[in-house]
């Protein structure tokens, strides 16, 4: 079995010095690169192609502060790279964090208190082209799939998540590129799915359900 090379994204020092303490017990994995942000990623991405180097899967956080968060930094190599398979490693397992990880082209998503076999076998499965989510995960997704109740869309969630900063009307339908009376329609939308009749119930009910953090 070829030995999997794999770039780390995490802005915490502590952390990239973990996980690559752990490859290091894999004789088929090993940390080739760290970057503490997106930008930093892709730079990495670029050097190492130019030359002819190898990198098979971008192991990436979520949040990351400063520079280039998670979703952007996935969704810029899968553009760049679409053969490059990234895996997401966080602490974060909201509907909001996992649908946007999912729709900028992430192959996997793993929660960083996984077993080290898990995260292992995780890389290995994600760079073999297959998908990759954690128990948890998995169980969210289906319970989208599954549950009778309508589930709030991509869409929704990102407009929950601007309530929760709060933002008016106005200033999300500037921050989404959408008309005002378009953003009220999303709301009456919201409002029936959770259940509720107000902006301070949704984004109550939506950190709850663990739809957006809290």
């Amino acid at each position: 079995m070829a030995e999997l090379r794999v770039l780390l994204v995490d802005d915490h020092p502590v952390v990239r010095a973990g996980l690559r303490a752990m490859f290091s017990g894999f004789e088929d994995v090993s940390v080739a690169e760290e970057a503490a942000n997106g930008d930093e990623a892709l730079r990495i991405l670029e050097r190492e192609f130019a030359v002819g180097g190898r990198i098979d899967l971008v192991l990436m956080d979520l949040q990351m502060a400063p520079g280039m968060d998670g979703v952007t930094a996935t969704r810029r190599i899968k553009e760049q790279y679409p053969n490059l398979p990234v895996l997401v490693l966080t602490t974060y397992d909201t509907d909001a964090d996992i649908l946007a990880a999912v729709e900028a082209g992430a192959s996997g998503y793993m929660l960083k208190d996984a077993p080290p076999g898990s995260i292992r076998d995780a890389a290995r499965s994600a760079a073999a082209g297959q998908t990759a989510l954690a128990p948890e995960v998995a169980a969210r997704l289906m319970g989208r799939m599954r549950n009778p109740a309508p589930s709030l869309s991509a869409r929704e969630i990102e407009l929950v998540e601007l309530l929760a900063t709060g933002m008016s009307n106005r200033a999300i339908s500037r921050r989404l590129f959408i008309s005002e009376a378009t953003v009220k329609t999303h709301l009456v939308h919201i409002y029936e799915k959770l259940g509720v009749d107000n902006r301070t119930a949704a984004i109550a009910v939506a950190r709850e359900r663990r739809i957006i953090r809290s």
